[in-house]
């Protein structure tokens, strides 16, 4: 069982969604309507495994919201909702700390898969997240794989390190390499280092 937080200002996309999440045992799913009733239920002193935050509610000052419930206590993971799909918005989303954006374009079936990745410590983001200088953009546990890469470690190891399924490493290696065009770990190590990215 996961805790939610799930905040919304239109009560129809707040109690569906909340609906689809308890439907299929994710949950309970805590409500608000605005950013102040978010912080209203954080300083109740309740943990939560994950935040989802609509970016356009009542409160929030675009990315100041995101910052606040990023920075309080007993937060695991804030993601951003959002009725618009902009790559520049979830790109800053995710370097301020976000664990993913989620477009309310995607299905309930893709939604309830969104989270659950989300709160078993992945990243998520619906579109390639481009480019910075010449390479498409490594998500932050990518980031943590090719580390681990680079240090010599087993997908084993670095899934003990990072508390993941070790499916889940080797397909994070394969996502990595496509992106940095390497043709297996060892290539993906060397061009790291060329790249200076770890």
């Amino acid at each position: 069982m996961a805790t939610i937080l799930l905040a919304d200002d239109h009560d129809l996309v707040r109690e569906t969604l909340a609906a689809y999440l308890e439907a299929r045992g994710m949950g309970p799913v805590a409500r608000a309507s605005d950013a102040d009733g978010v912080l209203r239920i954080l300083g109740e002193g309740q943990g939560f495994d994950l935040v989802l935050l609509d970016y356009n509610m009542p409160g929030m000052e675009g990315m100041v919201g995101l910052d606040r419930v990023l920075s309080s206590e007993g937060v695991a993971a804030v993601a951003m909702i959002s009725g618009e799909m902009s790559q520049d918005l979830a790109l800053e989303a995710l370097e301020r700390g976000a664990r993913g954006f989620v477009p309310k374009t995607i299905s309930p079936e893709a939604f309830v898969q969104a989270v659950e990745a989300m709160v078993a410590g992945e990243v998520f983001a619906p579109v390639p997240l481009a480019v910075r200088g010449e390479d498409a953009a490594l998500s932050v546990r990518e980031m943590d794989v090719l580390r681990g890469i680079c240090a010599g470690k087993s997908n084993k190891e670095i899934a003990r390190d990072h508390d993941l399924q070790e499916v889940t490493v080797k397909l994070h290696v394969k996502t990595m390499s496509r992106k940095l065009g390497a043709r297996n770990r060892t290539h993906a190590a060397m061009i790291a280092r060329d790249r200076k990215l770890v």
